[in-house]
C-alpha cells in the first residue's frame, strides 16, 4: 500500500502542476496584458461584488464536494443528489442576486454595477452544473483531463478577452472573461465525463452528506466572508482606485501560495482521506507535504515581495504603481495559508467536520477585531492586519488539529518550517542588497530573479538538504 500510494501521490501532483500552473500561468500572463489597458476602476468594480458572488458559490457547494470526497462508499444516488441540490441553490441564489443588485449598486454608488450582477451572475448556475464532475476528477485524481480542460477554456476565454480590452471594453472585458470560461470548462467536463446523473433525489444521501458538508459550509462561509469583506470595507470608504489597487496586489500575492496549496490539496487531501484511522502514518505525510509545499511557497512569496517594485513597472506600468507596498505586506501574509489549509484538512479526513466550525468561529472573532483595529490606519494598516491574522488563523486551527492528532503542535510546525524559513530569508537579503546597486527596473528584475534561484538552490544543500534532496528525485523517477 505504501509504495501504491507514493506513486499515486507523484503522479497526482505531477498532473495537479500541470493543470493549475499551465491554466493559472497562462490566465496569469493574459490577466496582465488585459491589465494594461484597463484601469484600477475597471477592476475595482469587480471587486465590488468579490463577497457577494464568494458567499453564493458557497451556498451552491454547502460542503457537498469534500463530502463526497471524505465518503468513502460513494453512491450513484448520493452523486445525483448532490447535482440537483447544486442546480437548484444555483439557480436560486442567481435570483436572489439579480434582485439585490440595485442596492447593492446603490451601496457603492456605481450604477452600472446592477447590469454588471446582471450577467456575472450567470456564472453561479454555469459552475454547478459541473461541480460533482470535479468532484468526480479529484476523487480519482485525475488532474491530467483537467489540465487539457482547463487550458482550452481559459486560452480561448483570454484570447477574447485581450481583444476587446484593447477594443475598450473596459469592465466588460472582465465579464465576459468569466462567463466564457466557465462556460467552457462546464461543456468540456460534461463531454468528457461519463457520469450522467439519475432521476433521483435521495433524502437519505442528502441527510447524511449535509450533516458532515453543513459544518464545513458554515466555516468556509465565516471564511469565505472575511477574505472578501475587506474589499467591501475599501470599496466603500476609500477611492475606487485603492480597491482595484489591493485587488491587483492580492490576485498577485495570492498566485504563488493559492496555486501550490491547490497542487498539493487536490492530491493530499484524498489521501489523508485514505489514511484517516492511521494515525501514525497521517501525521508523517502531513509534515512531509506542508515541508514541501512550504519549501516552494515561501521562496516565491518572499521573493516577489523584494522584486514587487521592478516587477510592477515593468509588466503592469507605472499607473499601478501604488499596488507595491500593498504586494510587499501581502506577501508575508499569504504565505502561511498553504500551512493553514493543510492543517485544517486533517480535520476533514479524520472526520471532524465540528471542530472545523468552532475553529473557524473562534478566528473569525478575532478576525473582525483586528480588521476593525487596522481600518483607522488605512488600506496598509489592513493588509498588516492580514499578516496579524494569517499567524493567529494557523494557530487555532493547529489546536484543534492537535485534539486528534496529539504530534500536530506549533511547536512541531515551528520545527519543521524554520530551516525554510531561514532560507528564503537569507535569499532575500542577498537580493535586496545586489539590487540596491541596480538602477534600471527590468534589470533588477531579471537579475532579482536568477540571484534569487541560485542562493536559494546553494543555501538548500545546506540547510534544507532532505526536502532538496525529495524533490529532485521525485523529478528523476517522473
Amino acid at each position: 500500500m505504501g509504495d501504491n500510494l507514493k506513486g499515486r501521490a507523484a503522479k497526482g501532483v505531477l498532473w495537479s502542476a500541470v493543470e493549475r500552473f499551465s491554466y493559472q500561468g497562462i490566465q496569469f500572463v493574459l490577466s496582465f496584458i488585459i491589465a494594461r489597458q484597463l484601469l484600477p476602476e475597471d477592476y475595482a468594480l469587480i471587486a465590488m461584488l468579490a463577497i457577494f458572488m464568494a458567499i453564493a458559490q458557497s451556498f451552491i457547494d454547502s460542503g457537498f464536494s469534500n463530502a463526497l470526497i471524505q465518503k468513502q462508499n460513494r453512491t450513484k444516488e448520493d452523486l445525483s443528489t448532490v447535482f440537483y441540490f447544486n442546480i437548484a441553490v444555483g439557480i436560486v441564489m442567481y435570483l436572489i442576486f439579480i434582485a439585490a443588485a440595485p442596492y447593492i449598486a446603490s451601496f457603492y454608488n456605481q450604477p452600472i454595477l446592477t447590469a454588471v450582477i446582471a450577467w456575472a451572475g450567470l456564472n453561479l448556475i454555469i459552475n454547478s452544473l459541473a461541480a460533482v464532475q470535479r468532484a468526480l476528477l479529484i476523487i480519482d485524481l485525475n488532474f491530467r483531463k483537467q489540465s487539457v480542460i482547463s487550458v482550452c477554456a481559459v486560452s480561448v476565454s483570454g484570447g477574447i478577452a485581450v481583444w476587446m480590452a484593447y477594443s475598450g471594453y473596459g469592465v466588460w472585458t472582465l465579464v465576459v472573461q468569466t462567463l466564457l470560461n466557465g462556460l467552457i470548462t462546464t461543456l468540456l467536463l460534461w463531454i468528457t465525463s461519463k457520469w450522467r446523473p439519475i432521476l433521483v433525489f435521495s433524502k437519505k444521501s442528502f441527510k447524511e452528506l449535509f450533516s458532515f458538508g453543513s459544518k464545513l459550509l458554515m466555516g468556509g462561509l465565516l471564511h469565505t466572508i472575511y477574505m472578501n469583506i475587506y474589499s467591501l470595507v475599501i470599496g466603500k470608504i476609500f477611492p475606487a482606485k485603492e480597491l482595484g489597487l489591493y485587488n491587483r496586489a492580492t490576485t498577485l500575492t495570492q498566485f504563488p501560495s493559492t496555486n501550490i496549496t491547490s497542487v498539493i490539496d487536490r492530491v493530499v487531501y484524498p489521501l489523508q482521506c485514505e489514511l484517516q484511522n492511521d494515525n501514525e502514518r497521517l501525521t508523517e505525510k502531513f509534515y512531509l507535504f506542508i515541508r514541501l509545499t512550504s519549501y516552494a511557497v515561501f521562496p516565491m512569496m518572499l521573493g516577489l515581495a523584494v522584486v514587487a517594485e521592478p516587477f510592477i513597472k515593468v509588466v503592469l506600468t507605472n499607473k499601478w504603481i501604488g499596488a507595491v507596498e500593498y504586494i510587499q505586506i501581502l506577501c508575508m501574509a499569504y504565505m502561511w495559508d498553504p500551512i493553514m489549509r493543510m492543517t485544517w484538512n486533517l480535520l476533514n479526513a479524520k472526520h471532524r467536520s465540528d471542530y472545523s466550525l468552532k475553529s473557524e468561529i473562534i478566528k473569525k472573532i478575532g478576525a473582525v477585531v483586528i480588521l476593525c483595529a487596522s481600518i483607522p490606519f488605512g488600506v496598509k494598516g489592513m493588509c498588516v492586519g492580514l499578516i496579524v491574522y494569517s499567524l493567529f488563523d494557523l494557530f487555532v486551527i493547529t489546536q484543534f488539529a492537535k485534539r486528534i492528532l496529539p504530534k500536530v503542535t506549533s511547536l512541531n510546525h515551528f520545527r519543521n518550517l524554520f530551516p525554510i524559513l531561514l532560507q528564503s530569508s537569507i535569499m532575500v537579503a542577498v537580493v535586496y542588497v545586489i539590487n540596491s546597486f541596480i538602477a534600471d527596473a527590468l534589470t533588477q528584475l531579471i537579475v532579482g530573479v536568477c540571484t534569487g534561484l541560485v542562493v536559494y538552490i546553494l543555501l538548500s544543500l545546506v540547510i534544507c538538504k532532505r526536502e532538496f534532496n525529495y524533490v529532485i528525485s521525485l523529478l528523476k523517477r517522473k
